[in-house]
């Protein structure tokens, strides 16, 4: 992410946002389990948010520095940080009770990638699980805000059937505002 986008995606006007309307939007209703992941927690205000209601959380997160710091302010909690790619993650088949991307799959660098994501998202949880999350739409805001920063967004159109050629069926994706919120469940 670029310095700005760092910057956004710490404030507290974001933290707010997120705990006051994205999230309570995207997990309600859902049965996340007593093990979940999170791809992409970035510097990890999902994260906080999220492990105040869980029993386990596994993040990956695929930055470095984003990790590290991540893993040092989650020592001591229910929360275990991995330094990984989602498109390849290193868990066993049906380790997870669900697992959640938020407002980060226009990070991943292509097309292919995000689908590879979604298989071996589909491949580490449980038979009945439900992967959830939100993300961005295309606009000339986002553009700005990605200046020399990974931008592929994704066209909610065609979350459907992406979601499942990598195996996902009773699949939900709504547009929101600037953005789509999505849940699919992995047979």
């Amino acid at each position: 992410m670029n310095r700005v986008h760092r910057w956004l995606c710490r404030s507290s006007g974001w933290k707010k946002m997120l705990e006051e309307t994205i999230l309570p939007s995207v997990v309600d209703g859902l049965d996340l389990g007593d093990n979940l992941l999170e791809v992409g927690p970035g510097p990890g205000l999902t994260t906080d948010w999220l492990r105040r209601r869980l029993n386990q959380l596994t993040a990956v997160e695929i930055d470095r520095q984003l990790a590290q710091s991540l893993a040092n302010r989650m020592r001591g909690t229910n929360v275990r940080v991995i330094r990984g790619d989602g498109a390849v993650l290193p868990f066993r088949d049906n380790t997870f009770s669900g697992a959640v991307a938020f407002t980060m799959l226009h990070h991943v660098p292509s097309v292919e990638l995000q689908n590879k994501l979604f298989e071996e998202v589909c491949r580490v949880i449980r038979p009945g699980s439900v992967f959830a999350g939100v993300d961005s739409t295309d606009s000339l805001r986002m553009r700005l805000l990605h200046i020399y920063d990974t931008l592929v967004p994704i066209d909610p159109s065609a979350l459907a059937a992406r979601l499942q050629s990598a195996g996902f069926t009773r699949i939900s994706v709504n547009t929101v505002g600037r953005g789509f919120r999505f849940s699919a469940i992995c047979p």
